[in-house]
């Protein structure tokens, strides 16, 4: 069995953001594995899906985020709408709206009506981001810092695998610890939701802070799908028309049991093979 001829979970819809391809941080291979894994009828790409501001300090391209982006137009080939947002980290691309490239249509933001007819705004969130918007300067040396914290992070956790200890996220600890760190995330948090809200739409998915998220902001609901540099999230809307985050940690999970399962059922039916012959 080839890799693209494995077993997949079918989504209506589903939403990433946050890749990062360009830089050492992405997790291109697990992400490679999530999309190979799944299908759905829509597929969103919701911002800083390539790192351009990494790309211009320093170039980086492991084939594997090659990878990623051939499976995304195989994907777009076989039928599946592909819509990409672009990003403050590929702002780039948004020279490029409205048009179509390889079956992938680039969109400043979109809207998405799910089975049970919600109406959900689909946008990056970088334009509700206050230090990205007025203090670029500082965003950037943001990014600067966040990097070299990530670098600090995998030292650190390669020390913990030794020991038998789980994955520890130096920057999701500081973003949910650090009280300046909370209020940014909370304000960002509130005004993407009150975007949807000034719009009469019935929800939001957005991306950019890194925090995958599912819930309900003054009567609107706010969805935020993560990254794939730490939490290795994405949203998903299941044939039924259910919203929910998947972590690819679990699909892994399920998919080693699955196998285990496989491999042990091929082994009994041989065992009584063998007790049957003799």
């Amino acid at each position: 069995m080839t890799r693209d001829d494995e077993p997949t979970q079918r989504f209506r819809a589903i939403w990433i953001s946050d890749t990062h391809l360009g830089t050492t941080g992405c997790q291109a291979t697990r992400l490679l594995d999530f999309l190979r894994r799944t299908e759905s009828d829509y597929l969103y790409l919701v911002g800083d899906i390539v790192d351009g501001w990494q790309l211009r300090r320093r170039w980086y391209w492991h084939q594997s985020h090659n990878d990623v982006v051939q499976k995304v137009l195989r994907k777009a080939r076989k039928g599946t709408e592909v819509v990409y947002i672009p990003g403050n980290h590929d702002e780039a691309v948004r020279h490029f709206l409205d048009l179509a490239f390889g079956g992938i249509a680039i969109r400043e933001e979109a809207v998405h009506r799910t089975a049970q007819g919600l109406r959900l705004l689909v946008i990056h969130g970088d334009m509700f981001d206050a230090v990205v918007q007025h203090a670029k300067w500082v965003a950037h040396v943001g990014d600067m810092l966040y990097t070299i914290s990530l670098k600090l992070n995998r030292t650190y956790n390669a020390l913990r695998a030794r020991l038998g200890l789980p994955y520890w996220s130096l920057a999701q600890f500081l973003k949910h610890k650090v009280k300046n760190a909370v209020s940014y995330i909370t304000a960002f948090e509130e005004a993407v939701a009150a975007e949807a809200r000034r719009r009469n739409l019935d929800g939001v998915v957005c991306g950019h802070i890194h925090k995958a998220e599912i819930r309900r902001i003054g009567g609107v609901l706010y969805c935020n799908d993560g990254d794939w540099i730490e939490s290795l999230t994405a949203l998903v809307e299941t044939l039924e028309g259910e919203l929910r985050i998947v972590h690819w940690h679990d699909l892994a999970t399920a998919r080693d049991i699955d196998d285990d399962e496989e491999t042990n059922g091929a082994n009994s039916d041989r065992d009584r093979r063998l007790a049957a012959a003799s």
